[in-house]
């Protein structure tokens, strides 16, 4: 599902690095959010991408803007990462049911290479 300019976002509850609930509907009418996927924990490329919002994190912030982020990682991974990269915004995990809150989104695809390393 592809969320149209202009419509809801559905809301979501999904557990942070530190153990706690976050939900979209929480910061509705609060601050604008942007809500960030990324694919997997201690990866290279999400790590950059990571690393640039939390180095903007201050600007971003004096904007208004709240920046979430999930991944279908663990909590526990996801909390391992997050205080060895000092991310000052939530790192939500989508673990379980997995991809759940992504799928929603429509962003949670099938991996174009099966586990065998053959394409799918």
């Amino acid at each position: 599902m592809v969320i149209e300019i202009g419509h809801e976002a559905p809301d979501f509850e999904l557990r942070d690095h530190r153990n706690e609930v976050v939900s979209l509907s929480a910061w509705r009418h609060r601050a604008a959010v942007a809500l960030v996927f990324f694919p997997f924990a201690f990866s290279p490329l999400c790590q950059s991408e990571l690393d640039a919002l939390r180095d903007g994190h201050a600007e971003l912030d004096e904007a208004g803007l709240q920046v979430l982020t999930a991944s279908c990682d663990s909590r526990f991974t996801q909390a391992r990462w997050a205080e060895e990269m000092s991310y000052p915004f939530p790192v939500l995990s989508d673990f379980w049911p997995h991809g759940e809150v992504a799928r929603s989104f429509g962003v949670l695809t099938k991996p174009s290479v099966a586990p065998t390393g053959r394409p799918s």
